[in-house]
Protein backbone atom coordinates (compact mmCIF):
# COMPACT_ATOMS: atom_id res chain seq x y z
CA UNK A 1 0.00 0.00 0.00
CA UNK A 2 1.13 3.43 -0.79
CA UNK A 3 2.44 5.65 2.27
CA UNK A 4 0.51 7.40 4.13
CA UNK A 5 0.59 11.54 3.87
CA UNK A 6 0.38 12.35 7.45
CA UNK A 7 0.97 16.48 6.74
CA UNK A 8 -1.73 18.94 7.32
CA UNK A 9 -1.49 22.96 7.55
CA UNK A 10 -3.44 24.34 10.51
CA UNK A 11 -4.52 28.06 9.42
CA UNK A 12 -0.62 28.25 7.91
CA UNK A 13 1.35 26.31 10.10
CA UNK A 14 2.40 23.29 8.04
CA UNK A 15 2.77 20.29 10.34
CA UNK A 16 4.28 16.80 9.57
CA UNK A 17 1.50 15.09 11.48
CA UNK A 18 -1.69 16.21 12.56
CA UNK A 19 -0.57 15.56 16.69
CA UNK A 20 0.46 18.21 19.23
CA UNK A 21 -0.11 18.22 22.66
CA UNK A 22 -2.44 20.37 25.05
CA UNK A 23 -0.72 23.39 26.88
CA UNK A 24 -0.16 22.35 29.98
CA UNK A 25 0.51 18.76 29.76
CA UNK A 26 3.53 18.63 28.08
CA UNK A 27 5.92 21.91 29.53
CA UNK A 28 8.39 22.68 26.43
CA UNK A 29 8.75 19.13 25.91
CA UNK A 30 11.98 19.20 27.74
CA UNK A 31 10.60 16.36 30.32
CA UNK A 32 9.00 13.93 27.92
CA UNK A 33 11.85 13.94 25.46
CA UNK A 34 13.23 10.63 26.92
CA UNK A 35 10.27 9.01 25.90
CA UNK A 36 9.08 10.67 22.87
CA UNK A 37 11.42 13.21 21.10
CA UNK A 38 9.84 16.33 20.30
CA UNK A 39 10.82 16.22 16.67
CA UNK A 40 8.21 13.18 15.75
CA UNK A 41 5.29 15.68 16.96
CA UNK A 42 3.41 17.82 13.84
CA UNK A 43 4.09 20.79 16.99
CA UNK A 44 4.58 21.47 20.10
CA UNK A 45 2.36 23.72 21.98
CA UNK A 46 4.08 25.47 25.13
CA UNK A 47 2.58 26.17 28.98
CA UNK A 48 0.66 29.15 28.56
CA UNK A 49 3.03 32.47 28.82
CA UNK A 50 2.37 35.32 30.79
CA UNK A 51 3.99 39.07 30.15
CA UNK A 52 5.68 39.17 33.94
CA UNK A 53 4.81 35.24 35.28
CA UNK A 54 2.19 34.30 37.37
CA UNK A 55 1.90 32.70 41.12
CA UNK A 56 -0.99 30.32 40.21
CA UNK A 57 -3.03 28.96 42.46
CA UNK A 58 -2.80 27.58 46.10
CA UNK A 59 -2.80 23.71 46.94
CA UNK A 60 -4.57 21.29 47.10
CA UNK A 61 -4.88 21.82 42.62
CA UNK A 62 -5.01 18.89 40.87
CA UNK A 63 -7.72 15.93 42.02
CA UNK A 64 -8.23 12.79 39.97
CA UNK A 65 -11.64 12.12 39.11
CA UNK A 66 -13.57 9.56 37.26
CA UNK A 67 -12.55 9.11 33.63
CA UNK A 68 -10.50 12.15 34.20
CA UNK A 69 -8.89 14.76 36.45
CA UNK A 70 -9.77 18.31 38.09
CA UNK A 71 -6.96 20.84 37.85
CA UNK A 72 -6.90 24.71 39.26
CA UNK A 73 -3.46 25.49 38.63
CA UNK A 74 -4.00 28.86 37.76
CA UNK A 75 -1.46 29.32 34.61
CA UNK A 76 1.78 29.44 36.97
CA UNK A 77 4.59 30.21 34.54
CA UNK A 78 7.51 32.20 34.53
CA UNK A 79 7.24 34.87 32.24
CA UNK A 80 7.55 35.36 28.61
CA UNK A 81 11.56 36.51 28.77
CA UNK A 82 12.08 32.90 30.62
CA UNK A 83 10.04 31.19 27.76
CA UNK A 84 12.54 33.06 25.47
CA UNK A 85 15.85 32.19 27.42
CA UNK A 86 15.02 28.88 28.48
CA UNK A 87 12.00 27.05 26.38
CA UNK A 88 12.23 28.41 23.51
CA UNK A 89 16.60 27.84 23.26
CA UNK A 90 16.03 24.44 24.31
CA UNK A 91 13.37 23.85 21.32
CA UNK A 92 15.35 25.72 19.00
CA UNK A 93 17.64 22.75 17.60
CA UNK A 94 14.46 20.60 17.17
CA UNK A 95 12.48 19.67 13.97
CA UNK A 96 8.79 20.90 14.97
CA UNK A 97 7.12 24.01 14.95
CA UNK A 98 6.45 25.63 18.25
CA UNK A 99 3.17 27.04 19.03
CA UNK A 100 3.37 29.38 22.42
CA UNK A 101 0.17 29.73 24.38
CA UNK A 102 -0.47 33.37 25.37
CA UNK A 103 -2.67 33.98 27.98
CA UNK A 104 -3.13 37.38 29.92
CA UNK A 105 -5.32 38.74 32.95
CA UNK A 106 -6.41 41.89 30.17
CA UNK A 107 -6.45 42.62 26.55
CA UNK A 108 -3.15 44.30 27.03
CA UNK A 109 -1.32 41.81 28.23
CA UNK A 110 -1.89 39.43 25.65
CA UNK A 111 -0.63 41.70 23.22
CA UNK A 112 2.35 42.85 25.46
CA UNK A 113 2.88 39.02 25.29
CA UNK A 114 2.65 39.07 21.45
CA UNK A 115 5.12 41.71 20.68
CA UNK A 116 7.99 40.71 22.91
CA UNK A 117 7.87 37.24 21.04
CA UNK A 118 6.77 38.55 17.55
CA UNK A 119 10.32 39.32 16.25
CA UNK A 120 11.74 35.77 17.36
CA UNK A 121 12.26 33.49 14.73
CA UNK A 122 11.52 30.18 17.12
CA UNK A 123 8.08 30.76 17.67
CA UNK A 124 5.80 30.05 14.43
CA UNK A 125 2.46 30.31 15.94
CA UNK A 126 -0.06 31.62 19.04
CA UNK A 127 -2.67 30.10 20.93
CA UNK A 128 -4.66 32.72 22.17
CA UNK A 129 -6.25 31.27 25.17
CA UNK A 130 -9.26 33.13 26.49
CA UNK A 131 -10.26 31.63 29.08
CA UNK A 132 -8.46 33.42 31.08
CA UNK A 133 -10.19 36.10 33.51
CA UNK A 134 -10.69 39.61 32.24
CA UNK A 135 -9.53 41.50 35.03
CA UNK A 136 -10.98 44.97 33.36
CA UNK A 137 -14.44 43.35 33.32
CA UNK A 138 -14.43 42.23 36.82
CA UNK A 139 -12.60 38.94 36.33
CA UNK A 140 -15.18 37.77 33.41
CA UNK A 141 -13.31 35.29 31.19
CA UNK A 142 -12.73 36.40 27.85
CA UNK A 143 -13.96 33.67 25.74
CA UNK A 144 -17.94 33.51 27.03
CA UNK A 145 -18.81 37.04 26.33
CA UNK A 146 -18.99 37.61 22.04
CA UNK A 147 -17.82 41.77 22.45
CA UNK A 148 -14.83 40.11 24.85
CA UNK A 149 -13.94 37.66 21.88
CA UNK A 150 -14.19 40.37 19.64
CA UNK A 151 -11.58 43.32 20.71
CA UNK A 152 -9.12 40.61 22.17
CA UNK A 153 -8.67 38.30 19.34
CA UNK A 154 -8.75 41.62 17.41
CA UNK A 155 -6.18 43.20 19.49
CA UNK A 156 -4.01 40.47 18.61
CA UNK A 157 -4.61 40.02 15.52
CA UNK A 158 -2.94 43.56 15.04
CA UNK A 159 0.30 42.66 16.29
CA UNK A 160 1.08 39.70 14.28
CA UNK A 161 1.28 38.52 11.16
CA UNK A 162 1.99 34.60 12.81
CA UNK A 163 -0.76 32.21 12.36
CA UNK A 164 -2.74 32.30 15.24
CA UNK A 165 -5.02 29.97 16.69
CA UNK A 166 -7.63 30.87 18.91
CA UNK A 167 -8.91 28.39 22.06
CA UNK A 168 -11.99 28.62 23.00
CA UNK A 169 -13.88 27.84 26.57
CA UNK A 170 -16.42 25.28 26.27
CA UNK A 171 -18.25 26.81 29.38
CA UNK A 172 -20.65 28.87 26.74
CA UNK A 173 -24.43 28.39 25.84
CA UNK A 174 -23.48 28.31 22.11
CA UNK A 175 -19.55 27.61 21.04
CA UNK A 176 -20.58 28.24 17.68
CA UNK A 177 -21.15 32.26 17.79
CA UNK A 178 -17.85 32.74 20.58
CA UNK A 179 -16.33 30.03 17.23
CA UNK A 180 -17.62 32.76 14.98
CA UNK A 181 -16.75 35.60 16.29
CA UNK A 182 -12.94 34.71 16.73
CA UNK A 183 -13.38 33.71 13.04
CA UNK A 184 -14.40 37.30 11.95
CA UNK A 185 -11.92 38.98 14.53
CA UNK A 186 -8.93 37.40 12.52
CA UNK A 187 -8.65 33.59 13.99
CA UNK A 188 -6.04 31.61 11.21
CA UNK A 189 -7.78 28.31 12.93
CA UNK A 190 -9.77 27.45 16.32
CA UNK A 191 -8.12 25.10 19.00
CA UNK A 192 -11.49 23.81 21.30
CA UNK A 193 -12.32 22.91 23.89
CA UNK A 194 -10.38 23.89 26.93
CA UNK A 195 -11.51 21.99 30.20
CA UNK A 196 -14.63 22.20 31.83
CA UNK A 197 -15.44 23.47 34.85
CA UNK A 198 -16.01 21.05 37.60
CA UNK A 199 -15.76 20.20 41.58
CA UNK A 200 -14.89 17.35 43.89
CA UNK A 201 -16.12 16.88 46.99
CA UNK A 202 -14.07 14.71 49.83
CA UNK A 203 -17.14 13.85 51.63
CA UNK A 204 -15.53 12.32 54.73
CA UNK A 205 -14.56 15.83 55.09
CA UNK A 206 -17.01 17.66 53.98
CA UNK A 207 -15.01 20.22 52.29
CA UNK A 208 -13.78 20.23 48.67
CA UNK A 209 -10.80 18.52 47.16
CA UNK A 210 -9.29 21.63 45.61
CA UNK A 211 -7.70 24.60 47.49
CA UNK A 212 -10.21 26.81 44.93
CA UNK A 213 -13.28 24.48 44.85
CA UNK A 214 -13.62 24.44 41.19
CA UNK A 215 -11.64 23.58 38.36
CA UNK A 216 -11.20 22.03 35.32
CA UNK A 217 -12.08 18.63 34.08
CA UNK A 218 -10.08 16.78 31.65
CA UNK A 219 -9.72 13.68 30.41
CA UNK A 220 -11.95 11.09 28.55
CA UNK A 221 -14.92 11.95 30.60
CA UNK A 222 -14.59 14.91 28.52
CA UNK A 223 -14.38 13.52 25.17
CA UNK A 224 -18.26 12.98 24.12
CA UNK A 225 -18.52 17.05 24.89
CA UNK A 226 -15.29 18.24 23.04
CA UNK A 227 -16.46 15.80 19.87
CA UNK A 228 -19.82 17.53 19.88
CA UNK A 229 -18.43 21.26 19.85
CA UNK A 230 -15.81 20.61 17.26
CA UNK A 231 -18.42 19.03 14.95
CA UNK A 232 -20.49 22.20 16.34
CA UNK A 233 -17.87 24.55 14.85
CA UNK A 234 -16.77 22.86 12.41
CA UNK A 235 -20.51 23.69 10.54
CA UNK A 236 -20.22 26.90 11.77
CA UNK A 237 -16.87 28.57 10.86
CA UNK A 238 -14.07 28.20 7.43
CA UNK A 239 -11.11 28.01 9.52
CA UNK A 240 -9.16 24.63 10.40
CA UNK A 241 -9.80 23.62 13.77
CA UNK A 242 -7.59 21.82 16.44
CA UNK A 243 -9.49 19.24 18.43
CA UNK A 244 -9.16 18.54 22.22
CA UNK A 245 -10.41 16.58 25.05
CA UNK A 246 -9.86 13.38 26.04
CA UNK A 247 -7.78 11.89 23.19
CA UNK A 248 -5.94 8.77 24.66
CA UNK A 249 -5.65 6.33 21.24
CA UNK A 250 -5.49 6.68 17.40
CA UNK A 251 -8.98 5.97 17.04
CA UNK A 252 -10.00 9.35 19.96
CA UNK A 253 -7.99 11.41 17.63
CA UNK A 254 -9.55 9.81 13.69
CA UNK A 255 -13.06 10.76 15.89
CA UNK A 256 -11.85 14.14 15.91
CA UNK A 257 -10.46 14.55 12.59
CA UNK A 258 -14.05 12.96 11.38
CA UNK A 259 -15.90 15.76 13.32
CA UNK A 260 -14.06 18.26 11.69
CA UNK A 261 -10.20 18.81 13.13
CA UNK A 262 -7.47 19.14 11.39
CA UNK A 263 -4.75 18.33 13.92
CA UNK A 264 -5.37 17.32 17.31
CA UNK A 265 -3.75 17.98 21.03
CA UNK A 266 -3.44 15.01 23.35
CA UNK A 267 -3.40 16.50 26.71
CA UNK A 268 -4.51 14.32 30.19
CA UNK A 269 -3.32 11.55 28.85
CA UNK A 270 0.63 12.59 28.94
CA UNK A 271 0.07 11.94 32.54
CA UNK A 272 -0.96 8.92 32.71
CA UNK A 273 1.28 7.79 29.54
CA UNK A 274 4.34 9.63 28.71
CA UNK A 275 4.38 7.69 25.18
CA UNK A 276 1.03 8.58 24.29
CA UNK A 277 1.53 11.19 21.82
CA UNK A 278 3.98 8.70 19.68
CA UNK A 279 0.92 5.89 20.05
CA UNK A 280 -1.80 8.60 19.21
CA UNK A 281 0.23 9.37 15.90
CA UNK A 282 1.07 5.72 14.53
CA UNK A 283 -2.64 5.06 15.81
CA UNK A 284 -3.57 7.89 13.02
CA UNK A 285 -1.25 5.89 10.34
CA UNK A 286 -2.60 2.62 11.29
CA UNK A 287 -6.35 3.80 10.83
CA UNK A 288 -5.53 4.96 7.68
CA UNK A 289 -3.57 1.96 5.92
CA UNK A 290 -6.31 -0.12 7.45
CA UNK A 291 -8.61 1.63 5.79
CA UNK A 292 -7.36 2.54 2.45
CA UNK A 293 -6.72 6.22 3.30
CA UNK A 294 -3.86 7.49 1.74
CA UNK A 295 -3.82 11.33 2.66
CA UNK A 296 -5.01 12.03 6.10
CA UNK A 297 -6.53 15.02 5.00
CA UNK A 298 -9.38 13.15 3.67
CA UNK A 299 -10.60 12.15 7.22
CA UNK A 300 -11.41 15.75 8.02
CA UNK A 301 -14.75 16.35 8.32
CA UNK A 302 -15.24 13.17 6.79
CA UNK A 303 -18.21 12.02 9.45
CA UNK A 304 -21.35 10.38 7.64
CA UNK A 305 -24.60 11.77 9.16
Amino acid sequence: MAQVNMAVNLGGLAMKNPVTVASGTFGAGQEYHDFVPVDELGAVTTKGVSLNGWEGNASPRIAETPSGMLNSIGLQNPGVQVMKDDYLSWLAPHDVPVIVNVSGHSMQEYVDVIEALDDDDRVDAYEINISCPNVDAGGMTFGTHVPSVEKVVGACRAATRKPMIVKLSPNVTDISEIARAAEASGADAISLINTLLGMAIDAKRRKPVLARVVGGLSGPAVKPVALRMVWEVHKAVDVPLLGMGGIVTGTDAVEFMLAGATAVAVGTANFMNPTATHEVIEGIRAYCEDQGVTDVNELIGGLQC
